[in-house]
Parts: C-alpha cells; structure tokens; sequence
C-alpha cells in the first residue's frame, strides 16, 4: 500500500509540475520611440534667453568696451544661426537724446562642427551687418553631442571724433537658429 501512495503521489506531483509548465507562456513587447528634429536653447537659467550682456562703462573717447554671455543650444542637426540686423540691436540711450554708440557682435562656439557640435567663429561685426539673414552661422551637428555652448559677445565705442551722450544704452540682440 505504501508503494502504491508513493507512485500516486509522483503521478499527481508531476501532473501538477506539467500542469504548471503549461500554464506559463512568455510574451514579448517591441518598445519604439523616435526623436524628433530638435533645436531648441537652454531654458533652465533664463527662459531661453541670454543673461543680459553688462558692458563696463566707457570712460573715455577712445576707448571700447565689450562683454559677453554663453547659451547652450541643444540640436541633432545642422542649422544656421542668424542675428538681428535691425536697430533694435544698436546701443541707444532711448530716454532723452536717442544718441547711439558704436555697436558690434561676434559670436563664438565651443566646437568645430568637425570633433563636436559648432561652427566657425563670427568675427566682430557692426550690429547692422552681424550674421544677416540671408546667410547665417552654420552650426553642424556632430554625433552623440546633441548640445553646443554659443557665446554672445557685445562691443561698444564711441564715434570717431565725437563722445557720446552722457547716460544709459540698451540694445536688443536675437539669435535665431532655423533648420
């Protein structure tokens, strides 16, 4: 009898294995997800925009002044940059004498487009002729570095042969960066 407990007992332990075994059944999930197209400026410090750019007082005629601020733009691809050229993006004293100073721009990139996300430098130019529309900054995307620091730098002068009017200028500059 005891035999006979022992062989059921193994008859209904493996049905029960099999039975189990059968009762499980693996299912597998192919998991997409695609990236778009991005160009788009750091917007955790300042919104999106630039720290404003302070330039030192100028205390002389001769004498220019310039400053500069960094913005990181994110991309997987190429793009161009370009800069207002309107007045908008000339140093104004706006409250009393709408006197202007001599206002330049360069911009500069921490890659090369070749090694890492960049481009090549723009020299200072006068504000109305800084990175125009119709031709832009290239900046070439460089795979695996999705991101390129783009430093603004402003210049102010005075005339040749004339100092500017005593008090406050502000200028508006806007980087685009199109596809």
């Amino acid at each position: 009898m005891k035999i006979l407990a022992v062989v059921l007992l193994m008859v209904v332990l493996s049905l029960g294995a099999n039975l189990a075994m059968a009762l499980t059944d693996d299912a597998t999930a192919v998991v997409t997800c695609t990236v778009a197209t991005i160009v788009e400026w750091d917007n955790v410090v300042n919104a999106g925009n630039f720290l404003s750019i302070v330039i030192p007082d100028i205390t002389d005629q001769a004498t220019s002044r310039s400053n500069s601020r960094m913005l990181v733009l994110y991309t997987n691809g190429d793009l161009n940059i370009t800069a207002d050229d309107s007045n908008d993006a000339q140093l104004i004293e706006r409250v009393t004498s709408n006197d202007t100073l001599v206002t330049e721009y360069k911009l500069e990139y921490d890659g090369d487009g070749a090694t890492e996300t960049g481009g090549t430098n723009v020299p200072w130019a006068l504000y109305n002729a800084f990175i125009p529309s119709g031709s832009g900054s290239a900046v070439t995307h460089y795979t695996l570095d999705g991101a390129v620091e783009v430093t603004l730098f402003a210049r102010a002068s005075n005339d040749t042969g004339n100092v500017a009017d005593a008090g406050a200028y502000t200028a508006l500059q806007t980087l685009t960066a199109t596809w």
